[in-house]
């Protein structure tokens, strides 16, 4: 078998390969307009350019302390939340007590209730069978008085 052979040369750039700048007049600098400059491409002509203006970067802003109520409220939260959370618990620990805990207390207010109604129906009815034959006594008081601070004056009638 035969191998060829190859000859590796390198490219020496010849005049031609690069472009050529239009004859034209040439400005000085004084004459650019704002906004324009010249500028070298990357294939080595300087030519006029646009060009956006440079504007530094905004600052940036300094850190600023952490305010103390801004502390103390991030150090609550989770306090807050855990208080509640163990409240949670607590209830759910403590609610067969409670719930028994309110049927005494309805009970005792049926209690109470019952003893409101009765106690001056067996007070009126011990009173009129007693049997002392006293009639009841009835007083009736008439007050009048004159003006805000005046002297009052009153009748007391008996029957």
């Amino acid at each position: 078998m035969h191998e060829p052979t190859y000859t590796i040369t390198t490219h020496t750039p010849a005049t031609t390969d690069r472009p050529v700048a239009p004859a034209g007049p040439v400005m000085l600098p004084s004459e650019i307009p704002p906004g324009v400059q010249m500028v070298t491409l990357p294939g080595g002509i300087r030519t006029l350019a646009y060009t956006q203006p440079t504007t530094p970067p905004p600052p940036v802003p300094a850190a600023q302390p952490i305010p103390a109520w801004a502390k103390t409220t991030a150090l609550l939260a989770p306090t807050v939340g855990g208080g509640v959370a163990a409240a949670g618990i607590g209830l759910s620990y403590a609610a067969p007590g409670l719930i028994a805990m309110s049927h005494a207390l309805w009970s005792a207010a049926a209690l109470i209730a019952a003893g409101a109604i009765t106690a001056p129906l067996l007070l009126r009815t011990a009173r009129n069978s007693s049997g002392s034959g006293r009639p009841t006594t009835h007083i009736t008081q008439n007050i009048t008085a004159s003006g805000v601070f005046g002297r009052a004056n009153g009748t007391i009638n008996h029957r």
